[in-house]
């Protein structure tokens, strides 16, 4: 059963209202899937996710949009460009313009919090003693001139007089807390009387102006200069922004810049070109969004719209290593929506979140549409950091009751907070229910996601097919040496085809219908050595015909395969928390290795461990060193001759622990 149509509404139906919203991307029409940029030592992690079904304690806001968040005690703190809000069950409305405050465990609205404020919230921080920073597009706060930075008490929602912190013109967009460092980004060229362009550095418990943090982005692509996304890493080392400019300090950075805060701050020696190019459509001046640093500060993600465009990273989810350094910086990975606009990211207890106005995700092939391995998420999903691959967990932003906004273009935020993931944005559906401009994804009814891989230990056994039902047991001691090899009766195992373990599950290609010629990625548990029932995998992986496979294996999120009279090593990525297939396919550089004579392979303590086809009797068994990256067959040994009674010469090969 095909799971990859759609009838949701499209980029066209919400065109007008996003371009309003933003003055930003969308969009050219021929796609470049290149190699992902080198990632050694990346290996499955442990994740945590939230509840895919969101709290029914939150309240709700009417008209505009949530846009922030920010969380002190008890409290949770609300802003955007709504104007009116209510806790959940309640009848009425309350008036409330742009920013609110709520009880995090009942949702009751916080009466006493009532600022005034005379335009949109786009941004909330806590600063070291406890007031909440605002930053936003409004000119007065409380009666008093407060142009687009301000400090609030939390409680009365009073301003913060001695806090002496000013935007001296354009919006504010992003406001960062790292120790005492407030970092600021948005449209403006002036903080507290000092030119700073788009970028600045406050101190945060007094609101002064950081003098030592002059990195000044300026010349839009088209339209108005701004920084759009930010986010500095954990350790106050390193900060990534990203927006509509083309130079920072006077050197060519278009749309990313990542700025080095060790010492004085300066531009960081890297670049990328992935969004230079325009995407499809010239009405959007800029489509990298949004950016997020992993917990530990190791890598961070970027989000972008615009369509697509042969080179460039639009409507795509990409990784970028942080200590990485140089020019023409490619993605770790990469994940395509096929034309639909990803705004928002919160990397979080090893998970990548990311929201917008898409309907799939691992869509490379599709063109706003569903392509060859495009997975239905619609609006949100959750990545495996690893390989970016979309996890099991499927909120959607549905819901929505007759009469209020059922599907808007854009989440504004996805926000960690202490009780899960919260989200704003512009309509009033989420996970099926109504949720008016926000909600939170609850850690409470979550799930823990195992960190899976093909087995590390030795010594263990090599498995060979051989005829339906049954396979060879060879024992094998991970070096060179094989022991007496077995029959073992396998009565679930029937036409099949490439085969490889993963953790406690083997993963093998099972002929559709008795078909030889076709065939689907099935599952069975493996424990004891004995292959349980199977089931099909996932409905998302029936684009790909398995039998096209001549052997493979697994590792650290991707499955690796040759195809017969083919001289390649191929891999796509493959995500073992729903069984999905990657829609890209990449190659492995190689020499010295005869791929299209492989039949059957597995991946054996550093080593491809492969058996070969031959005319004039059974196949033999090679290894060659394999470190994720390239295989030099020039170091490739020969483990064993083949026998009638142990052929190597078969797609059904793997090495299990049992």
């Amino acid at each position: 059963m095909s799971l990859r149509t759609s009838t949701r509404p499209g980029r066209s139906s919400v065109a007008v209202r996003w371009l309003a919203a933003l003055s930003a991307p969308a969009l050219v029409a021929t796609l470049l899937v290149a190699t992902p940029g080198a990632a050694t030592g990346l290996t499955p992690v442990v994740s945590t996710l939230t509840s895919a079904n969101p709290a029914d304690t939150t309240p709700h806001a009417q008209n505009g949009d949530v846009k922030a968040f920010a969380e002190i005690g008890d409290t949770i703190y609300a802003g955007g460009s709504f104007t009116s809000v209510k806790s959940p069950g309640a009848a009425t409305w309350t008036a409330r313009n742009y920013l609110f405050a709520y009880d995090r465990a009942t949702g009751a609205l916080k009466t006493s919090f009532a600022p005034v404020l005379d335009g949109a919230v786009h941004a909330l921080a806590v600063n070291p003693d406890g007031k909440l920073i605002v930053g936003g597009n409004f000119k007065t706060v409380n009666g008093v001139s407060r142009k687009n930075l301000v400090a609030l008490d939390p409680v009365t929602g009073a301003t913060v007089g001695t806090w002496v912190g000013r935007s001296d013109g354009g919006q504010v967009r992003r406001t960062i807390v790292r120790g005492n460092h407030l970092y600021i980004a948005g449209a403006f060229h002036w903080v507290n009387g000092t030119s700073h362009s788009l970028l600045a550095r406050l101190n945060a418990t007094t609101g002064a102006i950081d003098p030592t943090f002059q990195i000044d982005a300026s010349v839009a692509r088209t339209s108005t200069e701004l920084v759009w996304g930010l986010d500095v890493s954990p350790d106050n080392g390193t900060l990534v922004a990203v927006g509509n400019f083309t130079v920072v300090n006077g050197q060519s950075r278009n749309q990313v810049v990542m700025v080095e805060l060790d010492g004085t701050p300066s531009v960081a020696d890297w670049s990328t070109q992935r969004y230079v190019h325009p995407c499809s459509s010239a009405s959007f001046p800029f489509y990298a969004r949004d950016v997020d640093f992993a917990d530990d500060g190791s890598y961070f993600v970027i989000v972008a719209d615009g369509g697509r465009a042969s080179g460039a990273y639009c409507d795509t989810i990409a990784r970028f290593e942080t200590g990485t350094r140089g020019s023409a910086i490619d993605g770790t990975w990469v994940n395509h929506t096929g034309h639909d606009s990803v705004t928002s990211v919160e990397v979080a207890d090893n998970v990548v979140y990311v929201a917008g106005h898409f309907r799939w995700l691992n869509n490379t092939n599709g063109n706003d549409s569903a392509g060859p391995g495009a997975i239905d998420r619609y609006g949100y999903g959750a990545l495996d950091p690893i390989n970016g691959m979309p996890l099991a967990w499927n909120p959607q932003r549905t819901g929505a009751p007759a009469g209020t906004t059922n599907w808007g273009p854009i989440v504004w935020e996805l926000w960690r907070g202490s009780a899960g993931i919260h989200a704003g944005f512009d309509n009033d559906g989420t996970g099926g229910e109504y949720h008016g401009r926000m909600a939170l994804f609850p850690l409470a009814g979550g799930r823990v996601v195992p960190a899976v891989n093909a087995p590390q230990t030795t010594p263990g056994y090599l498995y060979i097919g051989g005829r339906d039902g049954q396979l060879t047991r060879v024992p094998f001691d991970g070096a060179a040496t094989l022991g007496t090899p077995s029959v073992v009766s396998q009565p679930n195992l029937t036409g099949a085809g490439a085969a490889f373990a993963v953790h406690n599950k083997l993963y093998w290609s099972k002929a559709d219908g008795g078909l030889a010629t076709t065939s689907s990625l099935h599952i069975s548990t493996f424990t004891g050595g004995t292959v349980g029932a199977s089931w099909l995998g996932s409905g998302y992986n029936d684009w790909y015909n398995t039998a096209t496979m001549s052997g493979a294996f697994y590792l650290n999120g991707r499955m690796y395969y040759t195809k017969a009279g083919q001289n390649t090593l191929y891999y796509r990525y493959l995500e073992p928390d729903g069984y999905t297939i990657g829609a890209s396919e990449f190659t492995v550089p190689s020499q010295g290795v005869s791929w299209g004579s492989v039949r059957g392979m597995t991946w054996v303590g550093g080593r491809i461990v492969y058996g070969t086809y031959s005319l004039l009797g059974p196949g033999n068994l090679w290894a060659v060193p394999f470190d994720g990256a390239a295989v030099d067959g020039a170091a490739a040994v020969q483990l064993a001759t083949g026998t009638r009674d142990t052929d190597w010469d078969s797609p059904t090969l793997f090495y299990a622990t049992s």
